[in-house]
C-alpha cells in the first residue's frame, strides 16, 4: 500500500495550507535563523488527516 504524497484537499484544507505557507514564507524572509518548524508540522497534521480521509471506505 502506498500512501499519496499528495491527497484531495477540502476547501478548507486548501486555505490552512495556504496560510501557514504564506507564513512559513514571512519567516524565511526574515532570516535563516529563525525557526518554521511549527507551521511545517501543523502542514504535515493536514496532510495526514487528508489521507486518512480518503482511506476511509465510503
Amino acid at each position: 500500500m502506498s500512501t499519496d504524497p499528495y491527497p484531495k484537499l477540502t476547501a478548507r484544507e486548501h486555505a490552512q495550507v495556504a496560510w501557514c505557507v504564506a507564513r512559513m514564507a514571512k519567516r524565511c524572509a526574515a532570516g535563516e535563523q529563525v525557526d518554521r518548524s511549527d507551521l511545517e508540522r501543523k502542514v504535515d497534521r493536514i496532510l495526514d488527516g487528508a489521507r486518512k480521509r480518503s482511506e476511509q471506505p465510503k
